[in-house]
């Protein structure tokens, strides 16, 4: 559907769709999609009227786009203000029977202009785009987002996790062994395949590692699973944060990507005659990511609270530089056991979270890493060891505010992002920054603990 609607056209699959849908109890569906603060917004039909919001989308306001994460608005030189109407289009081939939502089924939409043209603010359509000019020039991307939690409940405005054994240990397994096997039944279910679940270092903290796809399958499962893991968490009278902050001084929640750039069925990350065995184009890759990874941080660590956890000596990424299976660098290249390398290797960007938008930070590494392709950028020597202890590793930006400013400066982001998305994703990430000037980090915490 990305990039095309023709309003009044029905489209021949939802009949069988509908009836599939109807045998597994759902009675509505949830069509979603993610505004430029990070949020996930939506609107809901019941079943039957499936067909018709194929045919003739659902109203929309455009105004979502210039929210903030307290659900004010600003207005920008062209978007916000109360004007205007949108069709939100559900993708009916990507529906999915929502298994901790009995009755209920989810829906990534796509948003298009009353004339049926594609809404300039899309970000699924965006990195769909990106996608297909990959695609056009001979390359296959295939991502995945890492997802983070913190799981527990929260009494008098404090966290309280909801188990108390050892960071990665089998006491936390034990302690929540019902609830994570509901998790993985759950994510099964919906047909989302889990590579991983573990507990993580954090208080409460868990990860689960699904695998790649597209970049717009990436990001739409990836919305798919914190939904779903929020669902299963309420069933067992618990909350899911996805906050990269939970609590001040913590360690947070991050969103790693995983990215892969393929050629012909080879993958330019292995098979390579250069550092650890990627190929030229695939070092060009990493290069140009590396070389706009400041701009990048505000779409990829796009909160207040991001700044909170992307701190020195953390594992969190808060030096631009690279490293070979390095987790203080911003950039780990991941090589995989001997072997499987061709398979497996791929770039994990360790610096962003999940207050981003998966569409907006996959479309915008993608195809700044696809220009550094195209000007054979040059990959500087790799860094090993925590590059706090160095003293000569660039620090990422400090602050949404430092963030915000690189990537207004970028003229390759711009570029990337389009004149539209790069103008709102400035004005958004500003007046966030704004909200929350002069408030303390727990003050920060708390605010957008259950945001994400």
């Amino acid at each position: 559907m990305h990039g095309e609607f023709a309003a009044g056209s029905p489209n021949p699959d939802v009949p069988l769709i509908h009836e599939r849908l109807q045998r597994d109890g759902v009675e509505g569906v949830i069509l979603s999609y993610v505004d430029t603060v990070g949020i996930s917004r939506v609107k809901t039909i019941p079943l039957g009227r499936l067909e018709h919001a194929t045919t003739w989308g659902v109203g929309m306001s455009p105004v979502f786009d210039t929210f903030l994460s307290d659900d004010s608005t600003i207005m920008t030189e062209h978007f916000g203000g109360p004007d205007g109407d949108l069709r939100l289009v559900p993708d009916a081939h990507e529906i999915h029977v929502l298994a901790g939502q009995p009755g209920w089924a989810w829906a990534p939409a796509d948003r298009f202009r009353q004339d049926c043209t594609p809404h300039p603010l899309c970000q699924r359509q965006y990195a769909a785009r990106v996608e297909s000019a990959a695609d056009a020039a001979g390359f296959e991307l295939r991502a995945a987002i890492e997802i983070e939690w913190a799981v527990g409940t929260e009494e008098d405005g404090e966290f309280v996790p909801a188990c108390h054994g050892p960071a990665y240990g089998m006491t936390r397994m034990v302690e929540l062994s019902d609830y994570t096997r509901d998790v993985l039944a759950a994510l099964g279910q919906e047909g989302i395949t889990v590579e991983q679940l573990h507990p993580e270092y954090s208080d409460g903290q868990f990860e689960v590692s699904v695998a790649p796809g597209g970049l717009v399958t990436a990001a739409d499962h990836s919305i798919l699973v914190r939904e779903t893991i929020r669902a299963v968490s309420e069933q067992h009278g618990l909350r899911a944060s996805f906050s990269p902050a939970v609590i001040a001084g913590h360690v947070g929640n991050g969103g790693h990507i995983h990215l892969s750039v393929w050629s012909h069925d080879h993958n330019l990350l292995a098979e390579g005659e250069q550092r650890h065995g990627m190929t030229a184009a695939g070092e060009s890759f990493l290069a140009g990511i590396l070389q706009e990874l400041p701009g990048l941080v505000a779409l990829g660590a796009p909160s207040p609270a991001s700044y909170l956890r992307l701190v020195p000596s953390h594992w969190a990424g808060a030096y631009a530089c690279w490293g070979h299976e390095t987790r203080e660098a911003a950039m780990r290249l991941v090589t995989g056991v001997t072997g499987n390398q061709d398979a497996a290797a791929n770039l994990e960007v360790k610096c962003f979270d999940l207050a981003a938008s998966p569409y907006l930070v996959l479309g915008a590494v993608a195809s700044i890493g696809l220009a550094g392709i195209d000007r054979e950028a040059e990959l500087p020597p790799e860094v090993r060891g925590d590059p706090a202890a160095l003293g000569t590793v660039p620090r990422l930006p400090q602050s949404l505010a430092e963030a915000t400013t690189a990537l207004e400066q970028s003229d390759a982001l711009r570029a990337a992002l389009g004149d539209d998305l790069h103008e709102v994703a400035v004005a958004v990430r500003r007046a966030e920054d704004a909200r929350f000037e002069g408030q303390s980090p727990e003050d920060i915490a708390a605010a957008l603990r259950w945001v994400f």
